[in-house]
């Protein structure tokens, strides 16, 4: 990607109506997790860590996570 600028007088492509409302959903999705990641942040500031008994060992979200994505996406043949 160049990191020029594009020029100021470049006309913007306008999105059909679904595609903006669509574009609006995921960022309000990303903003959603943006602030519950922050909210962890702080409150690790705040308090400190969690005691180990009290998390999960990464290999299991991880596991969960690869799971739910595999339930996501049909099998290939």
């Amino acid at each position: 990607m160049s990191e020029q600028p594009a020029p100021a007088d470049t006309a913007r492509q306008q999105l059909d109506p679904a595609a903006a409302d669509a574009v609006r959903a995921y960022a309000a999705r990303t903003r959603a997790n943006a602030d519950q990641f922050a909210a962890v942040l702080e409150d690790i500031a705040a308090n400190g860590l969690p005691p180990v008994e009290d998390c999960t060992p990464w290999e299991e979200l991880r596991e969960q996570h690869l799971a739910r994505l595999a339930a996501q996406r049909p099998a290939v043949a």
